[in-house]
């Protein structure tokens, strides 16, 4: 899976998604502006013990990324009217989030309004935090996908049957 977070601002939620990337061997693609350097102390603490197992990949624009990535673009928003569950994901999928402040562009939802998905939630709430949306909509296509390439395997794995 790709996971793609255009202009993050906050470096815990950055580094949180690229811990749960690291743990699901997702691809992290940061583009645009980012809020914060990529050596701040808060991004490489949220992952620390993980930073090594991550690919991440950075792009100047949304017009470069998506010149390099070609496949599905799935544009997670709360302004969808289709939720992330009623999608069907495949592996190579790209699971796009925007800035913490203010979501995805409009003219690119817009533009993609049929693979625009959101996260179900009361109306009144603004939205859920960044790092719980992609860890959300991520395992819903890892489990569609049948969790591919992760093993399933756990501590007490032999002893529970």
């Amino acid at each position: 899976m790709n996971i793609v977070l255009v202009e993050p601002e906050i470096p815990q939620n950055t580094g949180n998604i690229s811990r749960t990337c690291a743990c699901t061997a997702s691809t992290l693609h940061l583009v645009g502006k980012l809020g914060f350097s990529t050596d701040d102390k808060h991004l490489k603490r949220s992952g620390l013990d993980y930073w090594h197992m991550l690919d991440i990949r950075y792009y100047s624009s949304w017009e470069e990324f998506a010149d390099k990535c070609k496949g599905r673009f799935w544009f997670c928003t709360t302004k969808a009217p289709a939720a992330y569950t009623s999608v069907k994901y495949e592996k190579d999928d790209y699971l796009i989030f925007g800035k913490e402040t203010a979501g995805l562009p409009e003219e690119l939802l817009l533009n993609n309004l049929e693979s625009c998905i959101r996260i179900p939630m009361l109306e009144a709430a603004r939205s859920l935090n960044l790092s719980n949306s992609v860890a959300i909509v991520l395992y819903e296509a890892l489990r569609q996908t049948d969790f591919f390439n992760l093993s399933g395997s756990g501590k007490f794995r032999n002893v529970i049957k």
